[in-house]
């Protein structure tokens, strides 16, 4: 039995999507880029690579922030 993960999937959309070239694409393709992106940041969100991210991306703004005082 073959299943697809909808995160990998998504994932696969973003990619061919971003590979257009910016000139051809419409205001409509642009705000679709951005929900799809925005799913698969939900998607991704609760899983142990998500909360790697997150985990990441609080410490690169508490040292950009400590750096600033």
């Amino acid at each position: 039995m073959l299943t697809i993960n909808v995160a990998v999937l998504l994932v696969v959309i973003v990619v061919v999507r971003l590979r257009r070239r910016t000139e051809a694409r419409s205001r409509f393709d642009e705000k679709l880029t951005v929900v799809i992106v925005l799913v698969l940041g939900v998607l991704i969100a609760p899983t142990g690579f998500g909360q790697g991210i997150l985990n990441a991306l609080g410490q690169i703004v508490q040292g950009v922030s400590q750096s600033g005082q």
